[in-house]
């Protein structure tokens, strides 16, 4: 990851105001986005996507707050070609639209934030070859949430110390991947913690997927919004770190934090927890 020299083509970033673009915008982490970034002074919406819900309408309105000038257009190529420098893509949609979004926004000079999940190991290669090429930065966050980086980081910890983990992951009904990008991110980081990681019976059907040589259980239920358990054994003890999300809100400070951080880089970066 190298410094971007976009700091250097736009000078001071922290004194200046960034424009952002949000794709997936009347959607409920999109709402939550739009309201957020209005409270920022450093930052500007300029632009709001959705593929049907609220077309036309304000973007603000939408969101539940006062109308802010925006409306939700299904158009990108436009918004990207009025957008002002510097600019950032925040994608909230998933899988191929997000990948065509970004690829699109990175053309357009833009460095991108991506909160979308679903999208496979061979687009996340190309947009990091594309990011590089063209000097920008890209974020992939599979969770905003400060606390769950948290949950991320001490499991990686504990893994140290521990052979025997399994994940068990709970979303709401609507999520359509699963396992979720923070259960594989989650994995990934306790597997390269230790590789001498056990699972007893793994290929049974009733014990979860296996992701990194951890099973991995997928919860989807109405009355649930996101949360994570990781839980190591160890003869005589467990250890159990657990994740709630109560609310989306508690995603904006991450939200706010990958929009600075990702103008400051060229390439991809995979994970907040590595920015902060």
């Amino acid at each position: 990851m190298k410094t971007s020299p976009k700091l250097e083509e736009h000078g001071d970033l922290a004194e200046q105001v960034v424009s952002v673009i949000v794709t997936g915008a009347a959607g409920k982490m999109g709402r939550e986005a739009v309201k957020a970034i209005s409270t920022e002074p450093k930052l500007q919406l300029s632009g709001a996507l959705t593929h049907s819900t609220g077309l036309g309408r304000d973007a603000g309105t939408v969101a539940g707050i006062e109308p802010l000038g925006v409306s939700l257009t299904d158009d990108l190529t436009t918004l990207l070609a009025q957008v002002q420098q510097p600019a950032v893509l925040v994608d909230l949609t998933r899988g191929e639209p997000a990948f065509a979004h970004a690829q699109m926004a990175l053309d357009a000079g833009l460095s991108v934030v991506i909160g979308a999940t679903g999208l496979s190991g061979a687009q996340v290669e190309s947009l990091a070859s594309q990011a590089s090429a063209q000097g920008l930065g890209v974020l992939i966050a599979p969770n905003f949430s400060i606390g769950a980086l948290l949950m991320m980081n001490f499991a990686a910890m504990a893994a140290r110390y521990f052979n025997w983990v399994e994940i068990i992951e709970l979303h709401h009904d609507k999520k359509a991947d699963a396992p979720s990008g923070t259960a594989l991110k989650t994995a990934s980081l306790i597997a390269a913690a230790n590789s001498q990681l056990q699972a007893a019976t793994p290929d049974h059907a009733a014990r979860g997927q296996l992701i990194e040589g951890i099973p991995v259980h997928s919860i989807r239920l109405p009355g649930l919004l996101a949360h994570q358990e990781v839980i190591f054994g160890d003869p005589g003890q467990t250890l159990t770190l657990r994740h709630d999300t109560l609310d989306r809100s508690c995603f904006m400070t991450g939200l706010l934090l990958s929009i600075d951080k990702v103008q400051t880089f060229e390439g991809l970066v995979y994970g907040l927890e590595k920015l902060i």
